[in-house]
């Protein structure tokens, strides 16, 4: 029969159609693939039974977050090889041998299954989201979604995020050793306010207002009267404590409210900042057209959103199975164009889109240096599931703004009066840089 990785390695080999791209370690020590390289560390065959019952992403996923696989070495590495091969597989209930049609694979499959074990496989990991109630990007759906993904604890954002708790898109001078990720985010943060054109006594309202770095920046630099809201009651907390400590409350309101919600404009400047990615297809425009309402006329909303890239029938786009499943439940990635389409169809001016994708890997890369090196600590404060779950995601992540699968896009959009005057420089940006 063979060792437990050579087995393995050739059933990979022929649902692959060519060589294993990296090596394997099974459970029973053997070793099978290309030396040199990062090693995929099958713990336990329980992993191999999850992926057998449920093929594609989301069985890898299952495994991975129980612990059943790991990587020995760079992860980024590992990642960037089997992309398009081990987690781009469509995900469906087929168990593998309906799904196998060749002869040869199935025999090697009928192999597998007398490796792996018998059915069932075992029960998703707790930290796979369970339950959802209501229709998709309803209120109460949107609650939970955003409860499941920013109330795990203060402290551990803490310890990913660093102290200027800011989870969205650095903005870089450099990539060099000296760059830090705190003065790419407060420049970020100053970007955003200096595109708003904000000044003192103009009222803000910032969307997914986070831990309230931007509305506590906006505040204390510009003499901004900011609202924000989140529907996390944990972020609410965190973010009231630090506005009390610089004694800022005079000027900062944050409030556990629904952007649908929002009915005290007209407000100077939005800023949504990571925020739109949670809204979904369904109710982009609503999205949209609340924002435009909010605005005065001359108003300025800065949109700073993921992207991914066109499909070439958009009707195929599915939501990625991990990301639904562990970490932002109904999240939902919309072209460039799309999102650009969206807000002019609100009767929005759209001034200004800068794509900053390169600066998201660099953030990324940052905030799983930060994880990996408080581990032990991060895993006591929520759970080795919970914290293998991040270092994957956000990794990958790191590697597909890389590799140009996904984006970041900064959409600085203006409610233009009858008069036509947009308040816009004429030559807003200068483009003086070479990367």
């Amino acid at each position: 029969m063979g060792d437990a990785a050579s087995r393995l390695a050739t059933l990979a080999e022929e649902l692959l159609g060519g060589p294993l791209p990296v090596r394997l370690r099974a459970w029973d020590g053997s070793e099978a693939g290309p030396v040199g390289g990062p090693v995929l560390v099958v713990r336990d065959r329980r992993a191999l039974r999850r992926m057998t019952w449920k093929p594609g992403e989301l069985g890898m996923a299952r495994a991975w977050v129980a612990g059943e696989l790991d990587v020995e070495g760079d992860l980024y590495e590992f990642l960037d090889g089997v992309s398009g091969l081990l987690w781009a597989r469509p995900d469906d209930t087929r168990g593998l041998l309906d799904s196998v049609r060749d002869p040869r694979l199935r025999a090697a499959a009928r192999s597998l299954l007398r490796l792996v074990g018998p059915y069932p496989p075992p029960r998703p990991p707790a930290e796979e989201i369970r339950g959802r109630s209501g229709g998709r990007h309803s209120k109460r759906r949107d609650k939970q979604a955003i409860s499941h993904h920013y109330d795990v604890g203060n402290d551990f954002y803490e310890i990913v995020l660093g102290p200027s708790m800011v989870y969205s898109c650095a903005y870089w001078a450099s990539d060099g050793p000296d760059a830090t990720l705190e003065d790419a985010q407060r420049d970020k943060l100053d970007l955003i306010a200096r595109k708003l054109n904000l000044g003192a006594g103009d009222r803000l309202l910032d969307v997914g207002c986070g831990w309230g770095s931007m509305a506590l920046h906006a505040a204390r630099e510009y003499g901004a009267r900011v609202v924000g809201i989140t529907l996390s009651r944990e972020q609410a907390a965190y973010a009231r404590k630090r506005i009390a400590d610089e004694g800022l409350t005079d000027l900062i309101e944050i409030r556990v409210q629904d952007y649908r919600d929002v009915d005290d404009g007209p407000y100077d400047a939005i800023s949504s900042i990571g925020m739109a990615e949670h809204v979904g297809a369904v109710r982009y425009r609503e999205y949209a057209d609340t924002l435009y309402g909010l605005l005065k006329p001359g108003g300025r909303l800065l949109n700073h959103q993921i992207s991914r890239r066109p499909e070439p029938e958009e009707e195929a786009y599915e939501i990625d199975a991990f990301i639904d499943a562990y970490v932002f439940p109904d999240g939902e990635l919309a072209p460039m164009g799309r999102t650009l389409s969206t807000l002019e169809d609100a009767g929005f001016e759209v001034r200004d889109v800068e794509a900053i994708r390169e600066h998201y890997g660099l953030t990324l890369r940052r905030w799983v240096a930060n994880l990996e090196r408080e581990w032990d600590r991060a895993v006591r404060l929520v759970s080795p599931g919970r914290a293998r779950v991040w270092r994957l995601y956000m990794a990958a992540s790191a590697v597909s703004f890389e590799r140009n699968r996904i984006g970041v896009n900064q959409f600085l959009a203006v409610k233009t009066p009858v008069s036509g005057r947009s308040g816009t420089a004429l030559r807003p940006r200068v483009w003086n840089e070479k990367a």
